[in-house]
């Protein structure tokens, strides 16, 4: 058990360094520097040279290739636990640190020896990234060192911080919030390592501090909800709350065995003073002895009362107190009763034998916690010592949630602390915690009434109090994976209007003890008309199998104030404080002139001016005013704004709020809607698009390359809305409380068409630009380097269709592949899950099909099916309203002019019902006589299948008949003849997926049975003798679900689905007569596999007994590998599986990818580089030889030529008078007899 010090001197905190890391991030300007580098993933070197267009289409709204170790596609956390994130070269967030709870501030300090990225929140643990990193435990702050990468807890606060400002000037950091530490309350400086913690003049604040900034005149501004100057008081009638020794655990030594005194516990509640049997505790005769008393919870005792015993003339003289388990004896002071003078003791306290003396009071003078005393009596009176009663007293005002920790019952209070709960609920040791605990353990659904716990304090003093509740850590205990919100609700004062009341939601999931200030102002003293109280409840729906609710106690401190403040404060370090002097500052007294209980929630000084923002109003101002210039003149800003601003973010000139407020307060500029843009140098309000659908919490500086490789400073908004309101030409957009306001753009991040990275989730703080331009964040976010909906162009990067997929809704990678069968008749498949290129006469078509609603180029809605015209301005086009919204299309292809599209697919087409499969004639754009439609059983389509030498379409899925034709499970569509085929009569079942591996042999995978009889999973279809057969080596594991082609031969084939009788999913590879598992074991449970397809490689991995070293299989769906999570597409190499892509989807969800498609889909095209068949090579061979020898005689004929030439040869005469008359006979010797002459003079005839 941990004892409960409330003030301890701040502690130095070891270290703890992050493993370093390998590649420094020079190839992106926004990226960080120095320490903080991210080791690349393995590149996975895939060939797509051959494939012409490559695409990914899936169910996502973002998508990243893995690129760099630390990625991954993990949902930004809802359970309030907090990162610091920096951005990796690709643009996407990566983990630097983790917390437990919320980082609400950070700012730079130069510590001399380099930059620290100083951290405030209300965290109680903090970490390294990697996930072998160990939580130290880290009260509210801690700090970061960028070029060493080490984690640094700051010790010495208990509570949370909300506000930081690193003053350089002064080489001091001030904190601000709800804490207490060395003997301030809610402010403190922080001097560095060497000097620590250094209590500001004025001991803090009365309530808490939630902004801090340093005005032009260089004096530091506080703002916050607090009304004066000072720290915690004791109330004005102290010792006033009674530790109940009735439910501790009492022992004694040496005690008397005389019937009726040996009971230590007869002292307990015995506050008579009489003594006798059961009234009066003894030592045995002349023995010194012991009186101890444990509890399950710890305190902080600040007086003891002692009633000595005179039974039989005996009495304790002499004694001490000690606290356990510190074994450290107490000092204490009390009165003499003989001269009445203050005394003290400490080792030998006197208690008087004068029966006059009921009972004798002593004070402690240190603030100790304990969980245990003793009572050592060292001499007694007459024949041995004794009490006749004991009780213990502290200043502190609980209530537990374990009732015996409360004030005893037999003490006759009037109005006792006390705990009601409802609901099933155990006590918890309190392993390191301050106190036992209690704990339910409650299923879902999780509602408000599912458990509670009702706290009253014993408030004896009206005042301003400062309500704390306190939970004990989750790792303790081991329930930080079900811990979740609990809702605080409660009223405070007898009359409604004196004070707000408690409506306050928190995270339980802290790791270490923690405190949450949930109230702060007037308290009324119980009475018999009106009691505060506190109720603690289960945050209703939220998504928890198993929720584990935990109590312990609320403390309610007395706050002491000078007053004369209303959340504002100037103070001018160096110079002395002075109370009557208040109103001196303009600051102080423009915070006087807001009204009672105003709020001031956030401070920035941008130029000469400081703006203050908050929840305050007056008869010139609201929300939001300033003070320029160092004699600080007031500006009104148009009298501000109509509601009230919570966080502001101060970018040059431009200044932008966030808030609940529609207009300016003179309504001269309206429509702002929580979120607005002033221009300091312009002095004008201006709206960002229409603003945002709710209260809008933080604005947070971002860095982004929006259109070039230099970053830009766009702007986060964070909140309680739903959409980005619509504007222009921009319709409104569904978010989850999160927004991205680029001001280049003049729009919303949701709204602009550029290859932008994808965020979302909570940001709280940024640094933006620190040296080595780095930018740190603090927040729980999940990012994509690419946003796209449903569909995204592979190459080198990742790139965007010139499409507009809204996202879907409500879909997750868990949803989304549900059906282990493959099928898609549960209408619970989302995004795109076909597509296919068509090049074909001329066209230049991307078509998608799956389940979406996407805009077409004339705006007009289109659902399920998509056709992108690349060759006409990238049109945008679809089916129209003949098919219905609620398909979905799951299986494309294209034959001559035809395009083949099935699925879910239903509606009335030329008045022509259909079902399963509809076709469109993609070059007159118009729908063909339809077949007849797809019937039975579920009557849809898994996958579509083209014969190539016959142009047959076959179709695979759930149905029975094809217009009247029975046609169970695969059928197929003449294009020929125009009508339906029955594919074999031997086969039945569900099929999921289809592939030729021959032109003569079609395969198909799903929950099928040949001949009536044999079960198999994966069946051939031989189109000669028209039969169905299993498919030799032995049955799968399940039903297949996805199939591609391992050789192009088709002679080896890879299968994959899911394991009957179980989730887990397997990978087979078949050589056409065994099967061989692939590595199936490191594909863990949750893991769904939609797609396969071979890939050549540019570079060679190991070899393998599954696959060439030039070649890897891309698995696409949702697969969860071990020590990394999920991935929607991975690169196996025959050995290993390698994370390939990571998807995000709305919803805070993982995507997933259904499949890869690609212009030409020939995929070992490189591999048949080299080998062409013989025939082709003979051919070539003789076209070589036939061109040389027609080279040689065209050079003997040009040699010829000039040998003659240079002989002195002439043309011979061509007229036949010539020829004749010049002819003589040769003999055949001097013919001869030329041949032996060299060259030389011409010869002569």
């Amino acid at each position: 058990m941990r004892l409960p010090f409330r003030r301890r001197r701040a502690a130095r905190g070891e270290p703890i360094s992050l493993i370093p890391l390998a590649i420094s991030l020079s190839s992106l300007a926004a990226s960080p520097a120095g320490a903080l580098s991210f080791t690349p993933a393995p590149a996975a070197n895939l060939d797509l040279s051959q494939l012409g267009r490559v695409a990914l289409a899936g169910d996502f709204s973002g998508i990243s290739l893995y690129q760099f170790e630390g990625q991954n596609e993990r949902p930004f956390r809802t359970n309030g636990s907090e990162e610091l994130l920096a951005r990796m070269p690709n643009g996407v967030f990566a983990s630097i640190v983790k917390t437990d709870a919320t980082i609400r501030t950070m700012c730079a300090f130069d510590t001399g020896n380099g930059t620290v990225v100083v951290m405030g929140g209300n965290f109680t643990s903090i970490r390294g990234s990697d996930s072998g990193a160990a939580a130290m435990q880290s009260a509210a702050i801690a700090l970061f060192d960028p070029a060493t990468a080490a984690i640094t807890p700051v010790d010495g606060l208990s509570g949370q911080v909300n506000a930081l400002f690193c003053d350089q000037d002064r080489d001091a950091v001030y904190v601000g919030g709800s804490f207490v530490g060395a003997n301030s309350t809610n402010a403190l400086a922080w001097e560095g390592e060497e000097r620590g913690w250094v209590n500001l003049p004025f001991a803090g604040f009365n309530g808490p501090v939630t902004s801090i900034a340093k005005a032009s005149n260089g004096n530091i501004i506080f703002g916050g909800s607090f009304t004066g100057l000072g720290n915690a008081s004791t109330p004005s009638t102290p010792d006033g709350q009674i530790i109940n020794l009735e439910t501790a655990r009492i022992a004694a030594g040496f005690s008397s065995t005389a019937q009726g005194f040996s009971d230590p516990k007869n002292v307990i509640c015995s506050t008579s003073g009489k003594d006798g049997a059961g009234n009066t505790w003894l030592l045995a005769d002349n023995t010194p002895g012991f009186w101890q008393a444990k509890f399950k919870y710890g305190f902080r005792p600040t007086k003891l009362r002692l009633y000595n015993t005179h039974q039989d003339g005996r009495g304790t003289k002499t004694w001490r107190f000690t606290a356990l388990p510190i074994n450290g004896i107490m000092n204490l002071t009390y009165v003499d009763p003989e001269s009445g003078r203050n005394a003290t003791c400490t080792s030998e306290c006197p208690l008087s034998n004068d029966k006059s003396v009921e009972f004798q009071d002593f004070r402690f003078v240190n603030d100790v916690g304990m969980n245990e005393f003793r009572i050592d009596i060292s001499a007694f009176y007459g024949s041995g010592g004794g009490l006749n009663g004991v009780e213990i007293f502290m200043d502190d005002i609980f209530s537990y949630a374990v009732n015996d920790f409360n004030e005893p019952s037999c003490a006759g209070l009037e109005y006792p602390s006390t705990a009601t709960a409802t609901g099933p609920w155990t006590e918890t040791p309190s392993f390191s915690s301050t106190a036992d605990y209690l704990t339910a353990q409650l299923q879902a659904p999780i509602t408000n009434s599912s458990n509670s716990i009702v706290f009253t304090p014993d408030i004896r003093e009206s005042g301003r109090y400062s309500v704390n509740l306190y939970t004990p850590g989750c790792l303790q205990d081991n329930t930080c994976t079900t811990r979740g919100q609990v809702r605080l609700t409660g009223q405070m004062t007898a009359d409604p209007t004196k004070s707000a009341p408690i409506d306050v939601d928190l995270f339980q999931t802290n790791n270490f003890d923690k405190y949450d200030q949930i109230y702060f102002g007037a308290i009324d003293a119980s009475s018999g008309t009106f009691r505060p109280k506190v109720t603690m409840t289960p945050v209703a729906g939220q998504s928890l199998t198993t929720m584990t609710f935990v109590a312990q106690r609320i403390g309610f401190t007395m706050i002491n104030s000078t007053g004369g403040l209303n959340g504002l404060y100037e103070y001018a370090p160096g110079s002395a404080v002075n109370t009557s002097e208040f109103m001196k500052s303009a600051f102080n007294s423009l915070g006087a002139r807001f009204t009672t209980g105003s709020v001031v929630n956030a401070l920035a000084t941008t130029g000469d001016a400081t703006y203050i923002a908050g929840n305050f109003t007056s008869d010139t101002m609201g929300g939001i005013v300033a003070l320029k210039g160092k004699d600080a003149t007031f500006e009104a800003l148009d009298g501000g704004l109509d509601g009230e601003v919570a966080s502001m973010f101060p970018n040059g000139t431009n200044l932008f709020v966030g808030g609940k407020f529609t207009s300016t307060s003179d309504n001269s500029t309206k429509g702002l809607n929580n979120v607005a843009l002033y221009d300091t140098s312009k002095k004008t309000w201006s709206p960002l698009g229409a603003g945002v659908s709710g209260k809008v919490l933080r604005v947070v500086g971002m860095t982004m390359n929006v259109t070039g490789s230099t970053p830009e400073v766009v702007v986060s908004v964070n909140g309680n809305f739903d959409q980005l309101l619509a504007f222009g030409d921009n319709a409104a957009a569904k978010v989850g409380g999160f927004g991205i306001w680029v001001p280049s753009q003049g729009n919303w991040l949701q709204n602009v068409k550029l290859p932008v990275e994808s965020v979302e989730g909570v940001l709280s703080a940024s640094i933006l630009d620190l040296a080595g331009n780095t930018s740190f964040y603090a927040g729980s976010l999940a990012s994509s380097s690419l946003g796209a909906n449903g569909a995204a162009i592979l190459g080198e990067t990742l790139g965007q269709l010139p499409v507009d997929i809204q996202p879907s809704t409500g879909s997750s990678a868990s949803n989304s592949l549900r059906r282990r069968d493959g099928a898609v008749s549960d209408g619970d498949v989302n995004g795109v899950v076909a597509g296919v290129f068509d090049t074909k006469n001329g066209r230049n078509l991307t078509i998608l099909g799956g389940h979406f609603t996407a805009t077409a180029s004339d705006g007009s809605k289109i659902h399920n099916l998509l056709i992108l015209d690349g060759s006409n301005k990238d049109q945008v086009t679809g089916f129209g309203d003949q098919i219905s919204q609620d398909s979905t299309v799951a299986a494309l292809a294209v034959h001559g002019d035809v395009l083949f599209a099935g699925g879910k697919v239903a509606g009335t087409v030329n008045n022509v019902k259909v079902n399963g499969l509809v076709t469109y004639n993609l070059a007159s754009k118009s729908f063909n006589t339809q077949p007849p439609a797809l019937s039975g059983d579920d009557g849809t389509v898994s996958a579509i299948a083209v014969r190539s030498t016959t142009g047959d379409v076959y179709v695979g899925g759930s149905f029975t008949s094809a217009g009247s034709l029975g046609c169970p499970g695969v059928c197929f569509f003449s294009t020929s003849a125009s009508q339906w085929n029955q594919a074999g009569r031997n086969l039945r079942g569900n099929v999921s997926s289809l592939m030729w591996a021959t032109d003569n042999i079609l395969l198909a995978g799903g929950n099928l049975t040949i001949n009536n009889t044999a079960s198999t999973f994966l069946a051939k279809y031989d189109t000669s003798s028209q039969t169905w057969d299993a498919y030799p080596g032995g049955q799968l594991p399940g039903p297949v679900t996805a199939l591609t082609a391992g050789t192009s031969d088709g002679g080896q084939i890879w299968a994959a689905g899911t394991s009957s009788g179980s989730s887990a999913v397997y990978l087979e590879k078949t050589d056409g007569s065994t099967w061989q598992t692939a590595g199936e074991s490191a594909l863990q449970p949750g893991s769904a596999i939609r797609g396969l397809q071979v890939f050549s490689l540019s570079a060679s991995h190991n070899d393998s007994a599954l696959l060439k070293p030039d070649e890897a299989l891309l698995l696409t769906g949702h697969m969860v590998l071990p020590d990394f999570g999920s991935a929607s597409a991975v690169l196996f190499n025959g050995a290993t599986f390698t994370p390939f892509a990571l998807t995000t989807a709305p919803g805070n969800a993982a995507g997933s990818i259904a499949r890869v498609f690609s212009e030409r889909g020939d995929y070992f095209a490189k591999k048949r580089g080299g080998k062409l068949p013989l025939v082709f090579v003979v051919l070539i061979g003789l076209a070589v030889s036939l061109g040389l020898m027609l080279l040689i005689v065209v050079a003997g004929l040009v040699l010829d030529r000039l040998r003659k030439k240079r002989e002195g040869y002439v043309p011979a005469p061509t007229s036949m008078y010539d020829r004749g008359s010049g002819i003589q006979r040769i003999p055949p010797g001097a013919l001869l007899e030329a041949l032996g002459r060299g060259p030389g003079a011409p010869p002569r005839v």
